[in-house]
């Protein structure tokens, strides 16, 4: 019995993913630069990723 498996590139660091199945919108992690990613398309076991913008919080300081 396979587990199916979704491929796709970081577009900051053009690593290779193999991620479990995930639904446009969610996010994940890259391994390799950490970034954060968001699932924008699945399409014949492809993803299209867009990096996330991460606000830092500002602490007044």
């Amino acid at each position: 019995m396979s587990t199916a498996t979704l491929t796709g590139v970081c577009p900051e660091c053009e690593t290779d993913l193999t991620v479990p199945p995930v639904a446009p919108g969610e996010t994940l992690s890259c391994p390799e630069c950490i970034l954060t990613l968001r699932v924008e398309a699945v399409e014949d076991g492809r993803l299209t990723l867009e990096m996330v913008e991460v606000q830092l919080r500002d602490w007044g300081q």
